[in-house]
């Protein structure tokens, strides 16, 4: 039976940044969470906390990988299947960021513009020796990224309905769904009530 620890989000904060800590070179870090977890936000003090650190780091979302329009909705605006598969483009994330950050030199923070429905016309960006890059977004785990350290911000469904706008209700069974069937994070956390949250400490 998992149990978990209530802690505070500063200290789920300092544990994922020490466990980032014990990858010696570039690291390409995934915060894995629905939308309505708020990953990105996450992210972001994450990414904060190892500048404060003197870490070349930088946030990455995941909406800024979407397939255009004309294939991610091509089957209907409320079709769980194609939200699954279609609707993000990890082929491209892995070329363009995790490859080109452990591999090149140079990597892109963004490919497609969500809501314009156009390129993001972003420029390369350089990667130190010592980068990090964490790439923030639902529905990471379980695709065979190369990634160095994964986390997972967790909600019981009824939570992710709740927060969820209504318009963007019909994705939260395919969350579910991808969850049950995905891989486990190197860090868990459940972020039901984000001001206490609880880590995961034994499965």
């Amino acid at each position: 039976m998992p149990r978990f620890s209530p802690t505070t989000p500063d200290a789920v904060v300092d544990h994922v940044v020490d466990r980032i800590d014990t990858v010696d070179g570039r690291c390409v870090v995934a915060v894995d969470g629905a939308d309505a977890a708020d990953p990105v936000a996450f992210a972001q003090q994450v990414v904060t906390r190892l500048r404060a650190d003197g870490r070349a780091a930088d946030l990455v979302s995941l909406h800024d990988w979407v397939r255009p329009a004309s294939l991610r909705l091509e089957y209907g605006h409320e079709d769980e299947l194609s939200y699954r598969t279609l609707w993000f483009d990890y082929e491209a994330l892995t070329r363009e960021v995790i490859t080109a950050v452990h591999t090149r030199d140079r990597w892109l923070p963004a490919l497609w513009d969500e809501r314009s429905d156009r390129s993001a016309r972003a420029r390369p960006r350089t990667a130190a020796q010592n980068q990090v890059v964490v790439v923030a977004g639902p529905m990471l785990l379980g695709r065979g990224l190369d990634l160095d350290v994964t986390v997972a911000l967790t909600l019981t469904e009824r939570t992710a309905s709740r927060l969820t706008p209504e318009q963007l209700r019909w994705t939260v069974p395919a969350l579910t769904a991808h969850a049950e069937h995905g891989e486990r994070a190197d860090v868990e956390v459940r972020m039901d009530h984000p001001d206490r949250p609880a880590l995961l400490v034994e499965r």
